[in-house]
């Protein structure tokens, strides 16, 4: 009687044991299944050799796709100068802008004209881009053949600009970009005076990364014309052809420079009708970051060469400047 009393005790406790060993394994192997759903990384350690080597596989891997995401942060639109690249922003940005444009010096007398465009930039969708805008002038005329000594600044005119991305340089051989820009003016930016001007630029942007995140280029065809009404109601039609090519490198992480190169032709009449000049402009350029979404860029360029067709004198400063600047701030909302 007494062994069979110890027998079922011990059959007793070995059940129980049993169980508790079973518990301990399920509770093992669910603890695993999850650490593993909620953190790859827990895997080099809880994992056998062979699920080890896959993770150091796939993590080189990602290290390369978050490098390239970080590197791709270089916008081009402003880093050319006056010459423009393709980007436009992201869809749903809104974006300030603030562009000066100075023009000095003529070939005698002193001449200062200063131009200030501000844009506010609605990205629409990730092609597609508007942009309205005022802009102001002032102008300093003394002393300078042809023109009429005049010291003026005022509210210049309005502009609605568009640009539509064509091709994305990520996936294509190049980025291309076109852009329209219907305007109105009451002042003459370059005389300073009265008028009515009623006129349009277009331009075809196309930029390429020759070196990835480092060198950049970029070539601008731009054609403007418009329709001019003076106090006197006597209307002149002008236009204007230009070819712009620049390279800027990225030399830091907020500092970008470059070199620019512009031709830019003037005609009468609205279809490039009759030739009236020429000038080449030569320039270096900037571009640099002072915070996450705030932006300055510029350039100062020299004519280096050019001639007006009633003169033969070097250089065509008749209806061109012997220097352009640029000065623009960006600030992202």
């Amino acid at each position: 009687m007494l062994l069979q009393l110890v027998v079922a005790r011990v059959r007793h406790a070995g059940f129980r044991f049993g169980i508790a060993i079973g518990a301990l394994a399920l509770g093992s192997v669910l603890s695993s299944s999850a650490d593993a759903g909620d953190s790859p990384s827990w895997l080099s350690t809880a994992s056998t050799s062979s699920n080890s080597a896959a993770v150091r596989a796939i993590k080189p891997r990602a290290e390369l796709l978050d490098a390239k995401a970080q590197s791709d942060g270089v916008d081009t639109e402003h880093i050319f100068g006056f010459s423009m690249g393709s980007d436009i922003g992201k869809k749903g940005e809104i974006e300030l802008e603030i562009e000066n444009v100075g023009r000095f010096s003529k070939r005698f007398g002193s001449y200062t004209g200063v131009g200030v465009l501000s844009q506010v930039k609605f990205v629409l969708t990730d092609s597609f881009r508007v942009a309205p805008g005022v802009s102001f002038s002032s102008t300093h005329v003394s002393g300078v053949p042809d023109m009429i000594d005049n010291r003026r600044t005022a509210l210049a005119g309005a502009s609605l600009e568009f640009r539509y991305r064509l091709l994305d340089r990520d996936v294509m051989p190049f980025g291309l970009t076109l852009h329209a820009a219907p305007g109105w003016n009451r002042v003459d930016e370059l005389t300073g005076f009265d008028i009515q001007t009623y006129g349009s630029e277009f331009a075809a942007l196309m930029d390429k990364e020759l070196i990835h995140n480092a060198l950049f280029a970029t070539v601008n065809v731009w054609f403007s014309g418009g329709a001019s009404r003076a106090l006197s109601n006597q209307w002149s039609r002008d236009s204007e052809l230009a070819v712009n090519g620049a390279l800027s490198y990225k030399v830091g992480p907020d500092l970008i420079l470059g070199v620019e190169a512009r031709y830019v032709r003037a005609y009468e009449g609205l279809g490039l009708d009759r030739f009236v000049g020429d000038a080449v402009y030569l320039g270096p350029t900037f571009a640099m970051h002072l915070s996450h979404n705030f932006g300055v860029s510029g350039t100062w360029s020299t004519q280096v060469a050019g001639r007006a067709s009633c003169e033969t004198l070097h250089l065509d400063l008749q209806d061109f400047e012997r220097h352009q600047a640029m000065l623009r701030f960006n600030y992202l909302f």
